[in-house]
């Protein structure tokens, strides 16, 4: 597991589908005011698992969409002692029990702010938090991925996929000053890029218009 932020670790790499590359991200927080640890996405690293247990545990793991899901968050509910947090509409597709489900934008665990982001899949999960160091990480899941150093979309039809929710997703993010965005799956090397605001709409206005156009 590596250090990128310094209250931000990013997780061993793993390959769930050929081309594909995944990471999961611990944040580590003040545990005061009902904040805790989290962890982003999963990880099937039994060594980054017992890593992030040394470094304080989680008290909630945040999943973005149903292909996250595996056998991996039994096994960190388990050593963590964490709640397994996910869309509403997805929770059907998650191989283990959820204990918190979101079906509307909300702030949750004190600071991270849950926003609904249908469109790759049925349902769908972003999530933004303002780090006290200053920057603003924005956690896209799959709703927006690096593909050769490209942000890209992809509507997957036969998991619930559609190209209106995916655009009102995008929409929505735009809105949003993120300084990092970080993906769960990318193809190529970059799953993590630092980005200005202008940077930010640009990027999100190239995949409407993509994406508008069939």
């Amino acid at each position: 597991m590596k250090k990128i932020y310094p209250d931000l670790w990013q997780t061993t790499l793993e390959h769930p589908f050929v081309g594909l590359n995944s990471h999961a991200y611990f944040l580590k927080r003040e545990l005061q005011r009902g904040k805790s640890n989290v962890l982003f996405y999963n990880t099937s690293s039994l060594d980054d698992i017992e890593e992030i247990s040394k470094l304080g545990g989680i008290s909630y793991q945040y999943l973005s969409h149903r292909h996250e899901s595996g056998p991996s968050l039994a096994t960190i509910k388990a050593s963590l002692q964490s709640q397994l947090c996910v869309d509403e509409i997805e929770t059907p597709f998650i191989e283990t029990a959820v204990d918190k489900t979101f079906s509307t934008r909300q702030m949750h665990n004190s600071s991270i702010d849950v926003i609904p982001t249908p469109g790759h899949t049925a349902g769908g999960l972003c999530f933004y938090y303002e780090s006290p160091g200053g920057l603003n990480y924005l956690f896209t899941g799959d709703t927006l991925f690096q593909s050769s150093g490209q942000w890209s979309t992809l509507v997957l039809k036969s998991d619930g996929g559609n190209v209106d929710n995916l655009v009102a997703s995008l929409r929505a993010l735009r809105a949003l000053k993120p300084d990092v965005v970080l993906c769960s799956a990318s193809v190529g090397d970059t799953s993590v890029v630092e980005i200005t605001h202008a940077q930010w709409r640009d990027a999100i206005d190239t995949n409407i218009s993509s994406l508008s156009k069939g």
